[in-house]
């Protein structure tokens, strides 16, 4: 491994000039920064996946969605649709994106769209809201936000890092400084204050910026076809066969959750965003057949069962016991209350809604 970042590393000085000259253009006016009076909050990362930008942007609607009317703008990663496109508890991950449809089946009263082109998007959504958040958008500087979180991931952000393709950063860590600010994000429930401390001092953050800290906090295991269905984690016991799939950045959180109850786990892994065909399956129905006795479960993430949803794949598994297990950001106490006031303050003071909250 170390030996093919040494071979890529002259690539990565090239990405790394194209993007700080990106960037200076954008920070010069050369390259025009669109903003808009409705309030927006970009939620976006520096690496490459998996620091939890889902959980955070649902953590943000959860929030918000009774004092607002917000619209979540995303690009629709891996969708073979181009432009703008609504999102319906009927849509496929084909057409939107797994995320989007992730978003829209947990919160169906909630507008949420796709479009690679984010200001053709805000402009879509402008006059029937009153906040829009964007979804991993910290580099499509195209947007000027009103508002920037910036996720690091705590398990990854004190490894050294490369730009790509040698690394998975997508800009210079001095790119943080576009952020209002920044969240560590997957840490332990219990982090102990000198290990916040020590994040603290790693992430260097500048003096406009407030660091706060976040965990996973797991739910019950929901059935893939009947949303009725669920059932506490406690069901799984030691002797427990599980056959893990995943589709993620990074599954080893889940992983590390589900090992607190059956270490007999199988894992599928396949790479962030990817498209589960017939073959993968097939794989997965034969392994879990193969496998001893009748205390076994299928188990997925949130995400991952959006790109399940076609007529093909349910046909194969509509037999078996496949569950998913959703997940939710919690901000660390006792700085919960700070950051919800930063975010409602941002949100109500912005001009477009001043006048809405005044009377």
């Amino acid at each position: 491994m170390k030996l093919l970042r040494l071979l890529l590393f002259p690539f990565s000085l090239f990405y790394g000039l194209c993007v700080i000259l990106r960037n200076l253009g954008y920070d010069l006016a050369i390259f025009r920064s669109r903003k808009f009076k409705i309030p927006v909050i970009s939620v976006g990362n520096l690496a490459v996946g998996g620091a939890g930008k889902s959980p955070m942007t649902e953590y943000l609607v959860a929030l918000l969605k009774q004092d607002f009317r917000i619209a979540i703008l995303s690009r629709g990663y891996g969708r073979k649709t181009k432009g703008f496109f609504k999102v319906n508890t009927a849509s496929l991950a084909d057409d939107v994106g797994d995320e989007p449809l992730q978003f829209k089946q947990k919160f169906p009263e909630l507008t949420v769209a796709v479009c690679e082109d984010r200001v053709e998007g805000i402009k879509e959504l402008n006059k029937a809201h009153e906040l829009i958040i964007l979804d991993d958008a910290f580099q499509h500087r195209a947007v000027r936000p009103g508002f920037s979180i910036l996720l690091f991931d705590y398990n990854s952000v004190s490894h050294f890092q490369w730009l790509l393709p040698s690394g998975n950063l997508r800009e210079p860590l001095y790119g943080r400084k576009r952020a209002n600010l920044i969240i560590i994000t997957k840490t332990s429930p219990d982090l102990p204050d000198e290990a916040r401390r020590k994040m603290i001092k790693r992430i260097a953050p500048f003096p406009h910026q407030k660091i706060f800290f976040s965990y996973l906090e797991y739910g019950k295991l929901q059935s893939f076809l009947y949303a009725d269905k669920e059932m506490d984690l406690e069901i799984i016991q030691p002797q427990t066969h599980i056959l893990l799939l995943t589709g993620i950045a990074n599954p080893l959180p889940l992983i590390n959750e589900l090992k607190k109850y059956s270490q007999n786990i199988v894992q599928h892994n396949y790479p962030d965003h990817h498209r589960f065909s017939k073959e993968n399956i097939l794989k997965l129905v034969a392994d879990f057949k193969s496998l001893p006795g009748t205390d076994k479960l299928i188990i997925s993430t949130e995400k991952d069962v959006q790109r399940l949803k076609t007529a093909s794949i349910i046909k194969l598994i509509q037999d078996l016991p496949v569950y998913y297990l959703p997940v939710k950001a919690e901000i660390h106490q006792p700085d919960k209350a700070e950051f919800n006031d930063l975010i409602k303050k941002y949100v109500t003071e912005h001009a477009a809604n001043h006048r809405i909250h005044k009377t």
